[in-house]
């Protein structure tokens, strides 16, 4: 036998004995006639053979003993948890949403039959009735609940009803028909899931349509963006999470319908000027309320209930009276305005650091994965730009400068202020006030050490960085903005002839300090808003270089020290200095960095928190409403003001809080405030009775209202 035969033989043998099941050797097993070098290299093969078969047979594990169930789980989780939140009316959208994004990325797929859906959605909508209502992200089980209350009590419609959204909370779509813009023609591009792919996908498109032109405020070239239109257009901001859904479903008991029911959606990012220009929104508003007068229970002619939430304030109520706007004349609002229903208002102050810096509370205290995915989409330059762009949103800036919001030594709303101190001898330490709305570190936490001694120098040779009160916070805004103050004021007016002067002023009209109430006697106002969540009130700010920026530059040539060639911008670096050594605009942000929870008031990721909703502060909320539309100057026709505090009091357990929520937009949700809106507009408003649970009238009480 030849050798190459004997290895033949030897590697069967081998093969033979490692399918076998048996722990230990044969010892009667035939040994190939080799020599023994090669009978021992066979022998260890096989052994190490056999310890490879026994380590296979104990590691063998069940899917779940090895975790790998995990990832399929969380993509079937995940897929069940984003259906949670599909509308039936969604799913016909599905095929046109696939066919957009794959026209975007010039995917090309053969053409698929037309599919019947109805049988799934009838499916579908068993499947989300057997969901527990814990799970139900856009509904809690409260539908209803309070229209079928007042229902019971005999309360019917009575008055027409008018409901204004927020800032942000109407939906937009794109009327461009130019090339780029023709694949979301007609699209949400702010509200509804289209949005979510424009932002994720077709970004640059997106900011360019929504930004509007800096210097004029209308709509920037080939971009074209109107608000949604019905009722619709404001119910929901994504589906899911409801806006004014809940007051329209408890309005509806009460026997409200498209004939009596209008909500008034608008394109808040426009100043209110231009909202008219373009838009004729007031004009369109004013008709539809002189409309219900006429057709509503025709023979009763019932006045109109409008309720408007935070930003939609009383600037219509000027307009509609003014001689050269509106002409409705001075007795216009006391014949067709029932009452009036501020809900969240933002009479006194909600955009600050916004305009500043491109940034809130909600944006400096994401967590890193968060902060890492806004600044991936958005950065602070970029949503910066967009603030600024957005008049509209302008007109919640800081009014009534120091006198309201305080000095450098003391503010209103300080948790305690030093004369209380005094008086008291309470030991109770005030670290900072919020009277300094923009405060800053000597050297920033938030710069890395080898950047400590340029900041340093930096700010030696600004003579350094001083803290700003609103006042100074102000200045520091229009000097970065023309839309501003142009089209908005923000001073405090005690001359009643200059008041009355203001009647004819539009840009006094957003600002409750600079201009009265209409002339009408007989409606009433109601304050409503909620306490009891932290709320952003001053912050914390750092200093970098001087950043070139070309809309705001002092000098007509800035020196660049530190261009980037690659982003095709002229300088779109930061320069040291200008060829005059003027100063530019510093690169300024919130010092996130900076916690302290031991201070008072209390200071976290930079902002120092106060009073208010969540997103409003207190004295912005109720200041005028307790105190400063008590006084005959600013409220000459003595309208009755009810002010209505509702504790922020949400369920852990429910993803929007509940019935007992006051937060900003969670309000809208509310058993108790659905039940003041309904109990007006049903000729209830007596009900209402006055209701605090803050220290609003001792904040108000400290502002130097009638100082000469």
């Amino acid at each position: 036998m030849t050798l190459r035969q004997r290895l033949k033989q030897a590697l069967k043998l081998k093969d033979e004995n490692a399918d076998s099941d048996s722990g230990s050797s044969n010892p009667s097993s035939p040994t190939p006639d080799i020599d023994s070098s090669k009978y021992d290299l066979w022998n260890k093969k096989h052994s190490l053979q056999k310890e490879v078969n026994k380590l296979k047979r104990k590691q063998t594990r069940s899917v779940f003993s090895s975790r790998r169930f995990l990832f399929p789980f969380g993509v079937l989780f995940g897929i069940l948890l984003a259906f949670a939140f599909v509308e039936p009316s969604d799913i016909h959208d599905m095929h046109s949403q696939l066919l957009l994004l794959m026209n975007q990325y010039d995917i090309a797929l053969p053409q698929l039959p037309d599919f019947d859906f109805s049988l799934f959605e009838s499916e579908w909508n068993k499947f989300r009735s057997s969901i527990p209502e814990v799970w139900k992200f856009n509904r809690d089980g409260r539908e209803f609940q309070v229209g079928e209350n007042m229902k019971a009590r005999g309360l019917t419609a009575k008055h027409p009803i008018v409901l204004i959204p927020g800032v942000i909370s109407t939906g937009l779509e794109s009327w461009a028909t130019t090339p780029e813009y023709r694949p979301f023609f007609r699209e949400k591009v702010w509200g509804g899931l289209n949005m979510l792919s424009q932002v994720a996908f077709n970004r640059e498109k997106w900011i360019a349509a929504m930004m509007l032109d800096p210097v004029t405020g209308l709509d920037p070239p080939d971009a074209k963006v109107r608000a949604a239109e019905g009722i619709d257009a404001a119910s929901t901001f994504v589906q899911g999470y409801w806006v004014w859904s809940k007051i329209i479903e408890n309005l509806a008991v009460v026997n409200y319908d498209t004939n009596n029911l209008y909500l008034a959606p608008y394109d808040w990012r426009l100043s209110y000027t231009n909202l008219e220009e373009r838009d004729g929104y007031f004009s369109k508003l004013k008709s539809i309320i002189e409309g219900f007068k006429l057709v509503v229970r025709r023979r009763q002619k019932k006045k109109t209930v409008v309720a408007a939430h935070s930003m939609g304030a009383t600037y219509f109520l000027k307009w509609v009276e003014s001689p050269e706007h509106g002409g409705g004349g001075a007795d216009w609002v006391e014949n067709h305005i029932e009452a009036y229903i501020s809900i969240a208002g933002t009479h006194l102050a909600k955009a600050m650091t916004a305009f500043l810096s491109g940034e809130m509370k909600d944006t400096v205290q994401l967590n890193p994965a968060g902060a890492y995915v806004l600044e991936r989409f958005f950065s602070r330059a970029e949503r910066r730009r967009l603030f600024l762009s957005w008049a509209g949103s302008a007109s919640m800036w800081v009014k009534g400068g120091d006198v309201i919001w305080g000095n450098s030594t003391f503010a209103p709303d300080d948790p305690i202020d030093r004369h209380d101190i005094h008086a008291t001898g309470l030991k109770k330490r005030l670290d900072h006030t919020h009277g300094e709305m923009i405060s800053f570190r000597q050297v920033s936490a938030s710069m890395p050490e080898e950047e400590e001694a340029k900041a340093q120098h930096l700010r030696e040779a600004n003579g350094g960085v001083n803290n700003m009160t609103s006042e100074m916070a102000g200045q520091w805004i229009l000097e970065h903005t023309k839309m501003m103050a142009t089209n908005y004021s923000s001073g405090m007016e005690r001359d009643e002839e200059a008041l009355k002067r203001n009647d004819l002023d539009h840009t006094k009209w957003t600002n409750p300090l600079e201009v009265r109430l209409p002339n009408a006697p007989s409606m009433k106002m109601f304050c409503v808003y909620g306490h009891g969540k932290e709320t952003e009130r001053s912050y914390w700010y750092t200093q970098g270089e001087y950043e070139y920026d070309d809309t705001s530059a002092d000098s007509a040539a800035p020196l660049c020290t530190d261009p980037d060639s690659s982003s095709g911008q002229p300088c779109s670096g930061v320069t040291m200095r200008t060829p005059l050594d003027m100063p530019l605009k510093r690169k300024s942000w919130i010092d996130a960095e900076y916690t302290d929870e031991g201070s008072n008031p209390r200071i976290r990721n930079g902002v120092k928190l106060g009073e208010g909703d969540g997103t409003v502060s207190l004295i912005s909320l109720g200041a005028m409403c307790v105190e400063g539309w008590k006084r005959q100057r600013w409220n000459p026709a003595r309208i009755n003001v009810t002010v209505v505090e509702l504790p922020h009091r949400p369920v852990p357990s429910l993803p929007r809080g509940g019935a007992n929520t006051s937060e900003h937009i969670d309000i809208l949700g509310s058993t108790a405030l659905n039940e003041i809106i309904l109990k007006v507009a049903t000729g209830a408003g007596h009900e209402v009775e006055e209701s605090f649970v803050s220290d609003i009238r001792t904040y108000s009480n400290r502002i130097e209202w009638d100082r000469n």
